[in-house]
């Protein structure tokens, strides 16, 4: 090999990466009361994690991360929900990777807030799984691992704050979603089908839906299908199956279980007490 052609780089970078891991909950488990000598950065999957660390307690929810200091006590503020499922990983940090600012005071080189949301987290859960199956099967390379990790906290550390998003954009995007659920109701659509259609991170555009509406995009698509149910039912002679059928729902079972718990009674029930009160108001 001609060494003249071989591009020789040094890589060695401020952070040090040490082991990742996907923790999942069975539920009712407190996070261990700990110091640990390594940072730590946690981004939730799934559910929510409630922390504290020192005299600071946190609610992390999907699509948020969290960095925990070391040195630092930490642990859990409840029992962890059977729903919760997180990516973790330790890292060190070398001396070089802080410089000291005009005032003399010690600055990280990127600013990496302790608690953020992640404008896409799928980026993030991406890296995590590379290091995670490398992890797995030994092919991790040291140096592989420390950028993984500077590229995790890079992402962090450009997200955007979601408290900068003006509440009349937050209307209008759960507005998007509102009218998507209205024209598509009767199509096989779910809560990721309508993030992905209006370009946004799933977690991210139910979070604004629930704030702006109070509920979920699943209960949302529900209820719009079981509004329209209403109307067939007093308005046509078609079957139980043909309407939910109609309302989108795949399974007629599934759309008397859905009905009920939106109504309080079958849809039988519900044509037979209502029909003859839609006819007296012609």
């Amino acid at each position: 090999m001609n060494t003249q052609n071989v591009l020789h780089l040094n890589i060695i970078g401020p952070i040090r990466a040490q082991n990742a891991g996907l923790f999942v909950s069975r539920g009712g488990v407190m996070h261990p009361t700990r110091v640990i000598d390594s940072h730590e950065l946690i981004l939730v999957k799934e559910g929510c994690l409630d922390m504290w660390e020192a005299n600071q307690t946190f609610h992390v929810e999907a699509g948020q991360s969290l960095h925990l200091w070391p040195g630092r006590r930490h642990g859990s503020t409840i029992p962890m929900p059977p729903d919760l499922r997180f990516y973790w990983i330790h890292f060190d940090l070398d001396e070089n990777a802080l410089f000291e600012d005009a005032a003399g005071a010690f600055i990280p080189f990127m600013r990496v807030p302790q608690h953020k949301t992640i404008t896409e987290p799928e980026r993030i859960e991406r890296l995590f799984r590379i290091f995670l199956d490398d992890q797995e099967t030994g092919a991790l390379h040291p140096y592989a691992a420390n950028l993984l990790t500077t590229l995790m906290l890079v992402e962090v550390a450009r997200s955007r704050e979601a408290t900068s998003v003006d509440s009349r954009d937050l209307k209008t995007i759960a507005m998007w979603a509102n009218t998507f659920i209205r024209l598509n109701y009767d199509r096989p659509i779910t809560a990721g089908k309508i993030a992905y259609e209006l370009g946004y991170n799933a977690d991210y555009l139910g979070r604004v839906y629930r704030q702006i509406y109070h509920c979920t995009l699943t209960e949302a698509i529900q209820k719009r299908r079981i509004h329209v149910a209403c109307h067939y039912l007093l308005d046509s002679e078609m079957t139980v199956e043909q309407i939910a059928e109609k309302c989108g729902f795949s399974e007629p079972d599934y759309f008397r279980r859905i009905f009920r718990r939106h109504m309080q009674m079958s849809p039988v029930t519900y044509r037979k007490q209502y029909a003859h009160v839609k006819i007296n108001t012609h």
